[in-house]
């Protein structure tokens, strides 16, 4: 046998590579990661924190289009307008406080949620209370678009959030 094979070694392999700790590529993609899932869940949570709004909102568009379509009286409409502004009112504050609020009383508590003097007890505001022990009668168109935009104002500055 040849002398200069007699003194080679065998091949010494590196040590295995450990799994642990990560390629620095792999942290970063762990933080994209967690990043996206936490953007994701906050406006998830925004959207559904808002959702009484949005579905609120869609059921004056209804209701307007109901109105412009003349598919239901005046009556019907307001009626609907004043059962929507209820329900709104009862699930964003405590129900004590809202529930036995009638007439008068009611429409304060509206125009508070608007910051304004006396804007639902104007006549367009009136209509509310008035409007369901009267006779079927003819209401001018203005007055109850009157009415819709303050319904619509009054539901966009409602506080967000919880109760």
């Amino acid at each position: 046998m040849n002398p200069a094979l007699s003194q080679l070694h065998d091949i010494h392999l590196p040590a295995r590579i450990s799994w642990w700790p990560p390629a620095p590529g792999w942290w970063l993609l762990l933080a994209i990661v967690l990043l996206v899932t936490g953007i994701l869940y906050a406006v998830h949570r925004l959207r559904n924190r808002n959702h009484w709004r949005r579905f609120a909102l869609m059921e004056l568009t209804r209701l307007r289009e109901q109105h412009a379509s003349q598919q239901s009286t005046h009556r019907a409409v307001v009626s609907e307008l004043s059962i929507l502004l209820r329900r709104v009112a009862v699930s964003r504050f405590p129900r004590a406080e809202v529930a036995a609020l009638s007439g008068d009383a009611w429409l304060v508590f509206l125009d508070r949620g608007l910051g304004e003097n006396a804007a639902f007890q104007s006549d367009a505001g009136c209509l509310l209370t008035s409007i369901p022990y009267r006779p079927e009668m003819a209401i001018d168109s203005g007055t109850l678009s009157a009415l819709f935009a303050l319904a619509e104002r009054w539901l966009k500055k409602l506080p967000r959030g919880k109760k």
